[in-house]
């Protein structure tokens, strides 16, 4: 089972809560997230892309780094671990974002991939006058089908002459190619969503939802299942989850409840709005999920809250499930997370029995 971590490219983390830690993104936080990850031999580091975010008391996420220039320099410092950026379609020509990729990977040989964002935040992109109205939602997925073909064409043959709806190629030369395979995460959650990650990704995440029910992902990993037998395509989930673990139950709950009581209302209510805007997404959408209450100060993804050895358990349990194959992880204290997964949490799991302890 791969473990990877959603790394703090934005301030704060994922938690929306005036009680959480509250911390600016900075390119030394996240060496120092990405070092200690590769120290305990997790499989990879991914991180997002954020252009405006939901405000409220804390700012949460109003203060980002950009994705592909963080994850160069994160090449540059570290040896073995895997790094996903993160690329917002609409914001980048894909001939460019594939020349980017092709850098990074004579950074880091074999260790780089992309997140394919198709937007689900409105204000991201109006600000800066590209969002091409809430119609967009409905084809967002024949946009970034013909983004990624796109691609992989210049990957494979160092041209392309893709003539599409959205995109149109002429001797669109890329030289040099990238020496390894680029790997593709897609993070689609809607029947469209599905059948695109199916076609093209080799990785989609499955969004945890509620407190600890790592089991609560079953049934998007069954879809997700039943999309690829449908392409033929060997596609695995990155299961997302919150892990907050402490000695015993009781104190890690007791955090947890802490920071419930500071949740920014503000913000959350900034985010239900921009979900609300995708009228037509089906109930599996992110934009229908990110707005469930499980999820009120712990954006868009499952949380696991006890002692060491009972999060190493449910972290085995979502290993068992059928189709799973990464599991992405967050902390409110990312430093102190790293220590505590690689020292405490992962000597305990059955299916890291196989990673040794770092020297």
């Amino acid at each position: 089972m791969q473990i990877g971590v959603f790394i703090p490219i934005g301030n704060n983390g994922w938690i929306i809560s005036e009680n959480a830690p509250q911390y600016k993104p900075s390119f030394e936080l996240n060496k120092q997230v990405v070092q200690k990850a590769e120290k305990y031999n997790l499989d990879f580091a991914l991180s997002m892309i954020k252009l405006r975010g939901f405000g409220g008391k804390t700012e949460f996420w109003d203060h980002n780094l950009e994705s592909f220039t963080l994850m160069a320099g994160l090449a540059a410092v570290t040896s073995k671990i895997k790094l996903f950026a993160s690329t917002a379609i609409l914001t980048l020509p894909p001939a460019l974002v594939a020349r980017m990729a092709t850098t990074i990977d004579s950074i880091a040989p074999g260790r780089f991939g992309i997140n394919i964002v198709t937007g689900w935040q409105e204000a991201e992109y109006s600000q800066m006058n590209i969002w091409p109205g809430n119609v967009y939602f409905g084809y967002r997925y024949e946009y970034a089908t013909e983004y990624v073909q796109v691609m992989k064409e210049l990957w494979a043959n160092g041209v392309s002459n893709f003539k599409g709806k959205h995109f149109t190629m002429t001797d669109c030369k890329m030289s040099p190619q990238p020496s390894n395979h680029i790997q593709v995460v897609a993070a689609g959650q809607s029947g469209k969503g599905l059948e695109f990650a199916s076609q093209f990704a080799d990785f989609n995440f499955a969004m945890g939802s509620g407190i600890n029910t790592p089991k609560a992902v079953e049934s998007a990993n069954q879809r997700l299942l039943e999309a690829a037998s449908k392409t033929g395509r060997d596609v695995g989930a990155y299961v997302l989850f919150m892990v907050i673990a402490e000695d015993t139950e009781e104190a890690a709950r007791a955090k947890w409840e802490h920071y419930r009581e500071g949740a920014d209302v503000e913000a959350l209510a900034w985010m239900a709005d921009q979900g609300s805007k995708d009228t037509k997404a089906d109930a599996t959408a992110t934009a229908k999920t990110i707005n469930l209450p499980e999820g009120a100060i712990n954006f868009n993804q499952g949380t696991l809250i006890g002692s060491y050895a009972q999060v190493a358990a449910m972290l085995d349990e979502v290993a068992d499930i059928p189709g799973a194959k990464g599991i992405m992880l967050t902390f409110d204290d990312f430093l102190l997370g790293m220590d505590k997964f690689g020292e405490k949490i992962q000597p305990l799991m059955k299916c890291r029995a196989d990673i040794k302890a770092p020297a």
